[in-house]
């Protein structure tokens, strides 16, 4: 018998390489004929020879598999399967690995849907959406989920307490050019944190910049602020005393990013109340006056001073409590606080909703579940009518009521 490599001539690999394709087109299924086309006279005098053709093939010409198979059986020992093996390597299963790559891609969709993050923050589903739409990063299931686990876990980072960019990006990456502008990770990160506040995603530099700020990626302290009320810890320090001195006096006192940073947990304050709007935290200050219970107003969505201070209370053994506008922006607001800082939902359910809803008022906007309670965000699409903080304020004033100073 013949060395199978002497089939391995220049003039048949049109053939072979026209095998091999289909081959692995098929995967296991039967291939029957080949179609060769664009035969030079060598190509088709070596066809000729091998098949034992009497004439000449023209330019194009079908081969039958069969025939191949067994002149090659008999010339070498091997099938002709065998024989590209032999000669070019590994036949791939191509229908095997495109049902493999679809069952992993499959397998990576429903990971980042049930990521801790994405369902303590339902709002993220629309940018789970746009990553699925975008399909995997340079074709790859491995470098996309090597990609969605940098993202996650600078997600999972903010708010950050004021830190700059670089920094972030090494305390949480290991590289501090890793959330450069114009980086892959840097512009999923971004898409997710406008997601959150169901706004498009910034197109200009000054945009970015502003939305890394809102969520804690700044170097300014002392603009960045919080609003509170009522606080009256003991503790030594002038945060504290400072804080309880504007408490015994009845009013608010606004809280600096770099007072926070420096000043150590404030201990023994809770409850802590929490709303998204100063009229509120106005209405609790004039009404209790020196006996008001612990305020904190976010002005909308929390900042780096709002979420530091929240999750320092938190730390200290305070129990939070939020209220915010009955609406698809308030009900972001509230799984973010919820999530971030594990503030419990206060008056923020589906009887709550329906017990204050009136037959006019704004429209809830654009609405998303939240997973303390899944039918408010229906409820609120039902009735088509937002509930704004102020409309509850008696009650809620009234909540207040029970725990004063």
């Amino acid at each position: 018998m013949a060395d199978p490599a002497a089939f391995d001539r220049p003039e048949l690999a049109a053939l072979w390489r026209e095998l091999r394709r289909r081959f692995e087109a098929a995967g296991d299924g039967e291939v029957r004929t080949v179609r060769l086309s664009g035969l030079d006279p060598a190509q088709r005098a070596a066809l000729a020879d091998l098949l034992g053709w009497a004439r000449l093939p023209g330019e194009q010409t079908t081969v039958t598999v069969a025939r191949v198979d067994d002149i090659l059986r008999r010339g070498c020992g091997l099938g002709v399967r065998e024989l590209l093996v032999r000669l070019h390597g590994p036949l791939r299963d191509r229908p095997a690995e495109r049902v493999a790559i679809a069952t992993q891609r499959a397998e990576l969709w429903a990971e980042l849907e049930n990521h801790p993050l994405v369902v303590a923050l339902p709002a993220l589903r629309g940018w789970v959406d746009g990553l699925r739409r975008g399909g995997l990063i340079g074709g790859s299931v491995t470098a996309c989920r090597e990609h969605l686990r940098a993202t996650l876990a600078v997600l999972a980072e903010l708010p950050a307490a004021g830190e700059p960019l670089p920094v972030l990006a090494e305390r949480v990456l290991g590289d501090p050019h890793a959330l450069d502008e114009g980086t892959r990770c840097a512009g999923s990160v971004l898409r997710a944190l406008a997601a959150l506040r169901d706004e498009p995603p910034p197109v200009d530099a000054a945009g970015r910049r502003d939305l890394w700020a809102m969520h804690g990626v700044t170097g300014d302290e002392l603009s960045t602020t919080v609003l509170v009320a009522g606080f009256t810890s003991a503790d030594p320090g002038a945060l504290a005393s400072t804080l309880a001195a504007w408490a015994s006096a009845g009013q608010a006192a606004v809280v600096t990013l770099a007072q926070l940073r420096a000043a150590p947990p404030l201990r023994g304050v809770t409850p802590v109340h929490v709303v998204e709007n100063p009229s509120i935290l106005a209405m609790a200050v004039h009404r209790f006056g020196a006996g008001c219970p612990p305020l904190v107003c976010t002005a909308g969505w929390p900042n780096t001073a709002a979420v530091l201070l929240l999750r320092s209370l938190r730390t200290a053994g305070a129990v939070l409590h939020y209220h915010g506008d009955l609406d698809g922006e308030g009900l972001r607001i509230a799984a973010y606080l919820v999530s971030r800082t594990g503030a419990l939902p206060w008056r923020m359910s589906t009887t709550d909703y329906r017990a204050a809803v009136t037959d006019h008022g704004p429209a809830p906007g654009r609405l998303t579940d939240v997973p303390w309670d899944p039918h408010l965000a229906a409820a609120l699409a039902e009735r088509g009518v937002a509930v704004p903080e102020e409309r509850v304020a008696p009650v809620l004033l009234d909540d207040l009521a029970t725990h004063l100073r």
